[in-house]
């Protein structure tokens, strides 16, 4: 059994560090089985010593944000955790003041795991880019972020959001209206996070001109879709004739990316998603980025990912 005393500036750093009522605090010493002692007046971690040091490294990496401004939650606490379990810790700098875009209020959009920094950095590089993994993990958001920086850049004349018009234990034709009002409520994700990037009244002006359209993805056959950044969601509800009409509609000076999750496929059974054999087939292209993102990658609630783990366990 070793103790290390916890460096901090101040008791306000202190306070910080350990979290709303010790919450971050309490789960560090609870993933590594250490105690925190009060030793001289100082705040000290308590166990053996391969435990500690990881306990220790991982408050490095939480002040580490803190100086740097960047969000601290539980979420992250967490995470920072897993990594240091997994001997991945070096990995969290890469995470360190790196803004993907900002809000129309301001607010800084960034990667909170290294997944998601792979997966924004491949959106980046390559021209077409298929993000695969549970929900929860900013595969869609992420997307739309970078397609909202594309278009502030003048890098694209447009953005084009689609969905395949599947429904999820649910059927389409008990909803009034026509087929674009029928799945507007599918949609809904891609509304909530283009409203969020440009703010509400330039998000309607932008789609009255055209220069946003979110579609079923029926609506693209027979185009080209050039100058513009396209996004396939909810991809693992293609099928494999549907997400080839998709992949074949890329036009000049165009992006793509693809996003879905494999364990929510809706399609009737004896048809093979689209997003699953298109990611088979098209691994060794290049200029097309796949990556995968698990339940590690998962930021919304702490128990969205438990409930991830022990589907993708129960489906092993």
């Amino acid at each position: 059994m070793i103790s290390k005393k916890i460096e901090v500036d101040s008791m306000d750093e202190l306070v910080k560090l350990f979290g709303p009522f010790d919450e971050y605090i309490k789960a560090i010493c609870q993933s590594f089985d250490v105690k925190v002692v009060l030793q001289d007046g100082q705040s000290s971690l308590m166990g053996d010593e391969n435990n500690v040091d990881n306990a220790m490294a991982v408050i490095a990496k939480i002040k580490s944000f803190m100086y740097n401004g960047d969000t601290v939650d539980i979420g992250r606490v967490n995470y920072i955790c897993d990594c240091a379990k997994s001997d991945k810790i070096d990995e969290i700098d890469e995470l360190l003041g790196d803004v993907v875009t900002i809000t129309n209020r301001g607010k800084p959009i960034k990667c909170k795991t290294v997944g998601q920094k792979k997966y924004v950095d491949l959106m980046k590089k390559k021209t077409i880019t298929f993000g695969v993994g549970p929900a929860g993990t900013g595969k869609t958001y992420l997307a739309v972020a970078i397609a909202v920086n594309e278009f502030k850049a003048k890098k694209v004349e447009k953005i084009i959001l689609t969905r395949p018009a599947v429904e999820a234990g649910e059927k389409l034709g008990f909803l009034p209206g026509d087929l674009q009002e029928k799945v507007n409520p599918y949609l809904r994700p891609l509304y909530d996070a283009l409203q969020e990037m440009f703010g509400n009244e330039t998000f309607v002006k932008m789609m009255e001109r055209g220069a946003i359209e979110i579609a079923p993805l029926a609506y693209m056959r027979g185009r080209t879709l050039s100058n513009a950044y396209v996004i396939l969601d909810e991809a693992q509800n293609t099928t494999k004739e549907q997400i080839k009409m998709f992949l074949t509609r890329l036009g000049e000076n165009s992006k793509m990316v693809i996003t879905g999750d494999l364990t929510q496929i809706d399609l009737p059974v004896g048809h093979t998603s689209g997003l699953k054999h298109a990611t088979k087939i098209l691994k060794d292209i290049d200029d097309i980025g796949i990556i995968k993102l698990n339940e590690r990658d998962v930021v919304r609630h702490p128990l969205v990912q438990k409930i991830v783990k022990a589907y993708e366990t129960e489906d092993k």
